[in-house]
């Protein structure tokens, strides 16, 4: 998914606002069909089908984290991407503030967005995912949205997410397995002109390390990570002590 962080954002500004363009540039052009694909139940080639098996289990343990009872809960979905993870919070009862930067995405969730949600809604956005005129929240979910970004920069993001948000925060970020290392180190992670920007492994020790250093009042109560074919995403859930 695309994320977007607001002018004013306390990050390396220049390197995070770069790859923040990329992603926009990419989930609004060339990416917007096989994304369109890949989120539905068309037939897509193996390795598709093997990344679609991962964001769906991956989507379905974030859930599990958060109580299955959502009414009268705000929710922000930080990178929505096509939808999927706001429409299956909105059915528990959640009122969803659904925002991505790439408004190709955002269109595609709103088309697919069932006519009945039973207690819950969405409030579709296109814009930063961390600009503060979305209010508070008492859960944040931020699923692939931060797998592009290094570990200061993903940090930095769920601090400002703590600022606004009163229970809980889950996140992925891409692990530092030897696979993707070497990926990276080779090159292969790195975007051809139809290709994402890279995915940038993220030693977990260290990252949470550096989120207890920054956020003392919140604590790791979850990890965990999904493997399918191609897809490799770790999980993160932290609660305020």
């Amino acid at each position: 998914m695309a994320s977007h962080a607001p002018s004013g954002f306390d990050a390396p500004s220049s390197r995070f606002d770069a790859q923040r363009e990329r992603l926009s540039a990419y989930f609004d052009g060339t990416a917007r069909k096989a994304w369109i694909e890949l989120t539905s139940d068309v037939k897509v080639s193996g390795i598709r089908a093997t990344v679609r098996a991962g964001r769906d289990a991956m989507r379905e343990l974030l859930l599990d984290w958060l109580p299955h009872d959502l009414r009268r809960t705000r929710l922000l979905d930080a990178g929505c991407g096509t939808g999927a993870l706001s429409v299956l919070a909105a059915r528990r009862g959640a009122e969803v503030v659904a925002v991505d930067v790439a408004a190709g995405l955002v269109a595609i969730a709103q088309e697919r967005q069932p006519s009945f949600l039973g207690h819950g809604r969405i409030d579709w956005r296109v814009g930063d995912m961390l600009d503060p005129a979305h209010g508070q929240f008492v859960h944040v979910v931020a699923m692939d949205s931060l797998i592009h970004y290094r570990p200061e920069d993903i940090v930095a993001t769920v601090t400002a997410f703590a600022a606004r948000c009163e229970r809980s925060m889950v996140f992925t970020f891409a692990p530092a397995t030897p696979m993707l290392r070497a990926m990276h180190a080779a090159g292969k992670l790195f975007p051809r002109s139809d290709r994402a920007p890279a995915i940038v492994p993220v030693a977990e020790p260290q990252l949470v390390s550096k989120l207890h250093a920054a956020l003392p009042e919140w604590r790791v109560a979850r990890r965990e990570r999904v493997g399918s074919g191609f897809y490799i995403s770790h999980a993160l859930e932290l609660v305020r002590r």
